[in-house]
């Protein structure tokens, strides 16, 4: 990380959910930084809590989750104390959100129009419906879409243009940072790459930081700057993108890297990890790794982890790396790691 003042700043997040069963943290100490003009990348398995951050950075959980410590610190103002009126210029304006359903985000019964001048007219009292309409027109060229489309409704569009259409939505304010929970699920591979270009265009044109969320880890590599991988609520490694596959530090980062199929060389059996998630209504004490973990030890069942810098710009949550003589595992060269 430079030493410019990061643009958002998550410090010991926690969130937890109430169930009948009492209250789960499906987030806990969570702690990253975003600077301007970066990709910050989180992966991990569904229900690791990744949509629950990016949820918490927007303010936008709702109950049963609530916030039950830490803070988030946007250009050094914690979101967390914003009243309505500050929390509404905050959303959109400096931070906005595109969704992982691009059809769920869009008002089917509304045309693309009304849906866009809904955004500009909000937020912006002194425009006119007419500067509004022809700030959409300029937003839908900006992602290669005509601007006579305005006039149609979200189900004429394809899956591709629906997604372009949600990301122009977000941009209509201009804000510093987007986040982007998977938002290529439902698109094939080619529409994946269209989608992911156009944004990186946008990025390099408008500088804004993004906060991308995916379990699609060879997609994150090409996309990212740097990458979180969370498991079970927890960041167990940050690191430079290329290194997350290169060079992984955490058992649990090496079992994601290994369930890829090489793209070239010999045919090699894949290693999965073994087990199944973490129960969060039973967390064991010490790492929540450890019963899917292969090199596991004492420690590991009897002191909680902490994310501590391993190698320059490389964190993990790991009791391998804390005693001296643990020798760091030699990387392997990109062309035999997946998506590369």
């Amino acid at each position: 990380m430079s030493s410019q003042q990061p643009l958002l700043s998550v410090r010991q997040l926690c969130v937890d959910y109430i169930t009948e069963s009492g209250d789960v943290r499906a987030v806990n100490s969570v702690s990253f930084d975003i600077a301007p003009g970066e990709v910050f990348g989180l992966a991990g398995e569904s229900g690791c809590g990744k949509s629950t951050v990016a949820f918490s950075v927007a303010r936008l959980h709702k109950p049963p989750a609530y916030i039950s410590g830490g803070e988030i610190l946007f250009k050094g103002e914690n979101i967390l104390g914003f009243d309505d009126e500050r929390l509404r210029s905050y959303r959109w304006r400096q931070a906005s959100v595109v969704f992982q359903s691009a059809m769920n985000a869009l008002n089917p019964v509304l045309r693309m129009e009304e849906q866009f001048c809904d955004v500009l007219l909000a937020h912006n009292p002194g425009m006119t419906r007419y500067e509004a309409i022809k700030r959409a027109q300029e937003l839908l060229e900006i992602v290669d879409i005509h601007p006579s489309r305005l006039k149609d409704y979200p189900h004429q569009f394809s899956g591709g243009m629906r997604q372009r259409l949600v990301i122009a939505i977000a941009m209509a304010l201009n804000p510093e940072l987007l986040i982007m929970d998977e938002p290529t699920t439902a698109l094939d591979v080619v529409v994946q790459r269209e989608i992911l270009q156009k944004v990186y265009a946008l990025k390099a044109k408008f500088n804004f930081s993004i906060l991308f969320i995916t379990h699609d880890l060879s997609l994150m590599v090409e996309f990212c700057d740097r990458i979180g991988i969370m498991y079970a609520g927890e960041l167990v490694e940050v690191a430079p993108a290329k290194a997350i596959l290169t060079a992984p530090l955490h058992p649990y980062t090496k079992g994601l890297g290994n369930s890829f199929p090489p793209l070239h060389g010999p045919k090699t059996v894949l290693e999965g990890i073994p087990g199944t998630p973490l129960n969060l209504l039973e967390v064991p004490v010490g790492c929540r790794f450890q019963a899917r973990c292969g090199k596991v030890h004492e420690r590991c069942r009897q002191e909680y982890t902490q994310l501590a810098e391993i190698r320059p710009g490389q964190q993990a949550a790991c009791h391998l790396y804390d005693s001296a003589e643990e020798q760091l595992d030699h990387p392997i060269y990109l062309d035999k790691a997946a998506g590369c």
